[in-house]
């Protein structure tokens, strides 16, 4: 039951964190775009095949609310990687004949 609790908690810790404080990090560039300004090759960059995805910048496309749509697109990869991990333990679970 500790172990269950401590996940759940851990899921719920992780939404708050991407959901809530993830619009307050730093608008400054990533470590690969400051190399780029600071060499000056940032203009020579092209956009890559999902730059006009629907989770493409850190947002959700179509939501016009910057704080709303940063939240939802942190949320979103949340649930996404909790669903895709937990698929994978479960089935790395079955296949070695392990079960409590």
């Amino acid at each position: 039951m500790k172990q269950k609790t401590f996940l759940i908690s851990g899921f719920i810790a992780s939404l708050f964190l991407a959901g809530v404080v993830s619009f307050y990090a730093s608008s400054q560039p990533d470590g690969l775009e400051k190399v780029a300004q600071d060499i000056g090759f940032i203009d020579s960059a092209q956009d890559h095949v999902n730059a006009d995805g629907v989770l493409a910048d850190y947002g959700v496309k179509g939501i016009k609310n910057e704080r709303i749509s940063t939240g939802t697109a942190g949320a979103i990869g949340v649930l996404a990687t909790g669903a895709l991990s937990t698929g994978l333990f479960m089935l790395i679970r079955r296949k070695s004949g392990s079960r409590k």
